[in-house]
């Protein structure tokens, strides 16, 4: 095991642990007050809300997937996978401990995407190769990233058949019926054939004539099939770690109004990681980022806790984009759907935003 890296800074040593929209910006945002590190085993970031663009339109991705050391200028960049934290210090999978005076965690979601950004991108082309070869294609799931995907190969493709299955009784189940209902008429209207209320025995496809059966026993033939299933959270190494009894029955760290880790003083969680009684959004995690950037600064100025910027769980406003052009929003007071919220997400969903926020170029990537 390698010796103990001191970066030095005075009491102003943070690691961040996960390279996310959450754990990425914390990172930006303290690199030139704070001496930073962050440690991720990928070499890059990825826009989660831009995915599905990225497989009807490849080209799409190489905005949204962004290499740390493009914004991390004046940071540590340490690739590589945390395996153990102690009270000073973070040990990774090479035998490296990287010590800290400010710990954050925001490791997510557990992704299995691979460690080179250009690796990323020929899996984008991959799929829509996958998706263009079809004539005939079905998405597994009801969820938004299900409900966006069908959207984006109904626009995309207009030519081919597509077809949604989800075992719930509406779509889009974690905001209100009144979307539920206006996305799958807009859907419908697009010639996405939904089927409710049934899921699909994946372990009995057959091969050679490409059919899939429901729970329901109906016969469904398609070229090739989409599941987005949500993946686990990672968290399952922290039970070897000071914080084994920092996480609740799902995995989540619990976290105070201060985003800090209950009972500890130094070391915060931001992102979907956390135990927030909140939809786990991309935006809603960079706010994450942002209150715990400040609360860490004040608290290596020296200042009084009661200055600590506190974090109030956010109400429900969704935008699920579908398509190009038209989107379904639900705001606290009403629900849309159409051409308004899509103008507000849809075109861009939100990279240039995001870039810009990364103190890089919206519109144009050099490599």
């Amino acid at each position: 095991m390698e010796k103990a890296v001191d970066f030095g800074g005075g009491g102003r040593r943070v690691v961040v642990i996960g390279g996310g929209v959450a754990g990425s910006l914390i990172a930006k945002k303290l690199q030139f007050i704070a001496d930073v590190t962050l440690i991720d085993l990928k070499e890059y970031f990825e826009i989660p809300w831009a995915s599905l663009r990225g497989m009807v339109e490849p080209s799409f991705a190489e905005r949204s997937l962004i290499n740390h050391k493009d914004y991390l200028t004046n940071g540590r960049f340490v690739a590589s996978r945390a395996i153990n934290i102690t009270n000073s210090d973070v040990l990774t999978a090479e035998g490296r401990l990287v010590a800290y005076d400010y710990l954050v965690i925001a490791t997510g979601h557990d992704d299995r995407f691979p460690k080179i950004r250009n690796e990323r991108l020929a899996e984008y082309q991959a799929e829509n190769e996958k998706i263009k070869a079809a004539h005939s294609i079905m998405v597994v799931g009801g969820g938004p990233s299900d409900v966006e995907l069908a959207a984006e190969i109904a626009v995309d493709f207009p030519e081919k058949k597509v077809t949604l299955v989800h075992d719930g009784p509406r779509l889009l189940e974690f905001i209100g019926p009144k979307a539920s209902d206006k996305t799958l008429h807009w859907l419908k209207n697009k010639n996405v054939e939904v089927k409710l209320q049934q899921s699909i025995e994946l372990d009995r496809i057959s091969n050679e004539n490409k059919t899939y059966i429901t729970s329901s026993r109906e016969t469904i033939k398609a070229d090739c099939h989409f599941l987005c299933i949500g993946k686990p959270l990672a968290s399952a190494w922290l039970k070897e770690t000071i914080l084994k009894d920092s996480t609740d029955g799902f995995g989540r760290l619990k976290v105070d109004d201060n985003l800090r880790i209950k009972g500890r003083k130094n070391i915060f969680a931001i992102g979907d990681i956390t135990d927030i009684k909140e939809i786990k959004q991309g935006y809603l995690a960079q706010k994450h980022a942002l209150i715990a950037a400040k609360n860490i600064k004040i608290l290596m100025d020296g200042e009084k806790e009661s200055k600590m910027a506190t974090y109030k769980p956010h109400s429900i406003k969704v935008i699920v984009s579908l398509g190009r052009q038209d989107a379904v929003a639900q705001f606290q007071f009403t629900t849309l759907i159409g051409l308004v919220p899509g103008f507000i997400k849809s075109k861009d969903l939100f990279v240039g935003k995001t870039r810009k926020q990364m103190g890089l170029d919206p519109h144009i990537v050099d490599y």
